[in-house]
């Protein structure tokens, strides 16, 4: 009888006690995620978020990374897999910045996530290593924490296929003078200044009640920002603005869809057709009209000797011989005539398909059409850059040629067969000027720009002007078109080149040699930009030795993570630095 009364007297206190566990279990659980790994790798990639578009509360770019500074100079980090804890914060924010990349079909979802994964596992590198550099090398955080941040941004630059939309210094795009720098050492520059800044910050932050405040990282990130501030003002009076040309960027409203009919492309034809007359109407001093990616109804043909009859010809082999040729100069002249009913020069993005013994090639391609001599006032002289730089997965597939049957799983699909790289840049000219086009996502990547530029210098076609034909109509006025953008900011500082965006549903730019946006389109909506573009004779010291200072702190990372990788043990006396 005892025995049972002490289990229910037991019993009781463990139901009265049981709900302030369960209180103080749950309040456990908070405070050591919030306040662990994840919780300060969170609190940083949430600040990021907010800076970037869609928000754009851009100076926030200077606090974000101080959570990370400080996870770098603590003793010992949080939890029993905080580097695990870190990656997955990394994650959701590229999951939740990337969203966009789900739109244009289902199968990019796998993408989507592929790239966030990835991108996610530079957040716990850049801890890591930093943490090496700090703690076993006794190297302050101020200088380790741009250096490797640095290098590792180099590496996505570069690594399948190069993504560098949102890098850092990208959030403050806004702000003119501070991405000056970006003419010495490209964007990655840019990025290495908010970083110091933010290192310089964290330094500060006391770890310990005893710890002492110092001085010097105060003294160094105002040195800093005052030097990139001179040189970014400096740099920007030595611009001269004597327009050379005046251009039309024409901006029509089509989402775009995998699905998209004969009629739908030719409702978008029409559309940008309306919207030129009507500009020209307006302004007869415009001296070239340019038009986004693909908009352009008709494909150009073009064929080689040899080639056999493609697929949808109706006809025998010998007609085909016979009567392409003057089928193929018919889908020139229609581009032609489009110049002729408009009365100016026109830059379009359409499609090139060419015809040659192994099959059918086809290429993303931008044509500028003009006259073929001053007297004449036929649009008929052409000249054509095929894109050389395609994105992974969305316009070509790795080894298509051995699995072709893999595009029926892709959105290329609808191409039939994926999409040809262009050979070499290409400079067109117009009365004088020289003006090298780009088409989409080829702006993303910096180096390919730089690439274009500096070969066309060799051969002494160096571009007075830098033309982008873009169709984001696949993200539905998502963050993606701000993204888009901001590199074409960069690409401007980085060449000294003026910048020009033409694109469907926005956001179509100006750009000038300094960054700034002159003039930008709307979002989701048609419009048109008259553009007084300015030549600009500046040089750029990341024209000549390109991605060198970036790739010289890649080596830094490559160093770190080396003996990083040495078990040996460490003196107290350098673990327990504060960087």
């Amino acid at each position: 009888m005892a025995k049972s009364s002490r289990k229910k007297r037991n019993g009781a206190e463990r139901l009265q006690g049981s709900p302030s566990k369960a209180g103080e279990a749950r309040t456990g659980f908070w405070r050591r995620h919030l306040t662990g790994a994840f919780g300060q790798a969170g609190l940083g990639v949430l600040l990021l978020w907010v800076a970037l578009p869609p928000v754009g509360w851009w100076p926030l770019a200077f606090v974000a990374p101080l959570s990370w500074i400080v996870l770098i100079r603590r003793k010992e980090l949080p939890g029993k897999r905080p580097y695990r804890a870190i990656w997955l914060a990394g994650f959701l924010f590229w999951l939740a910045e990337l969203y966009w990349m789900t739109m244009p079909h289902p199968s990019t979802s796998l993408g989507w996530i592929a790239l966030s994964a990835y991108l996610a596992i530079l957040l716990p590198l850049f801890v890591g290593l930093s943490r090496v550099a700090v703690h076993r090398l006794g190297i302050s955080v101020v200088a380790a924490a741009p250096v490797v941040w640095t290098g590792l941004e180099l590496i996505r630059g570069y690594f399948w296929g190069g993504f560098t939309m949102a890098s850092l210094g990208h959030v403050i795009y806004r702000w003119t003078a501070m991405i000056q720098t970006a003419d010495l050492a490209g964007a990655y520059a840019v990025g290495f200044v908010v970083m110091f800044l933010a290192a310089c910050s964290g330094r500060q932050i006391r770890l310990q009640e005893d710890e002492r405040r110092p001085l010097w990282p105060a003294v160094a990130g105002l040195l800093m920002l005052g030097a990139a501030l001179a040189y970014g003002y400096g740099r920007m009076a030595q611009a001269k603005e004597e327009p050379a040309l005046r251009v039309a960027l024409i901006q029509g409203s089509t989402d775009i869809t995998l699905d998209m009919g004969f009629e739908k492309k030719k409702e978008m034809h029409d559309e940008h057709m309306r919207l030129t007359l009507e500009t020209v109407a307006k302004d007869p001093s415009i001296e070239l009209v340019m038009w986004p990616e693909s908009t352009f109804f008709d494909d150009i043909l073009s064929y080689e000797r040899g080639a056999p009859a493609p697929w949808w010809w109706r006809g025998t082999e010998e007609d085909f011989l016979q009567r392409f040729p003057a089928y193929a100069e018919e889908t020139r002249r229609q581009v032609g005539e489009a110049a002729q009913e408009v009365g100016v020069p026109m830059l379009v993005g359409l499609t090139r398909r060419n015809y040659k013994a192994r099959g059918e090639a086809v290429y993303n391609t931008a044509v500028l059409v003009t006259k073929s001599d001053e007297q004449s006032n036929d649009y008929d002289k052409m000249q054509m850059y095929d894109k050389i730089h395609l994105v992974m997965f969305g316009e070509y597939f790795p080894l298509s040629d051995k699995l072709e049957f893999l595009y029926r799983f892709t959105p290329v699909n609808t191409l039939s067969i994926g999409l040809q790289a262009g050979k070499k840049p290409v400079a067109f000219d117009l009365d004088g000027l020289s003006l090298a086009p780009n088409i989409c996502y080829e702006s993303v990547v910096p180096q390919v720009i730089r690439r274009q530029v500096t070969e066309l210098k060799a051969a002494e076609k160096e571009p007075d002007i830098l033309v982008n034909l873009t169709n984001d109509g696949w993200f539905f006025g998502s963050n993606a078109l701000d993204l888009h953008m901001i590199c074409g900011v960069f690409r401007a500082v980085e060449c000294r080149k003026p910048f020009l965006i033409a694109a469907n549903t926005g956001l179509s730019a100006w750009i000038d040699g300094n960054g700034r946006i002159r003039k930008e389109g709307p979002r989701l909506a048609t419009g048109a930009i008259v553009a007084d573009v300015s030549k600009d004779e500046r040089r750029s010291l990341y024209l000549w030795w390109g991605d060198l200072p970036a790739a010289l702190c890649l080596l830094c990372c490559v160093a770190l993570a080396a003996i990083g990788m040495v078990n040996r043990p460490c003196r107290s006396s350098v673990c327990g630095a504060q960087g």
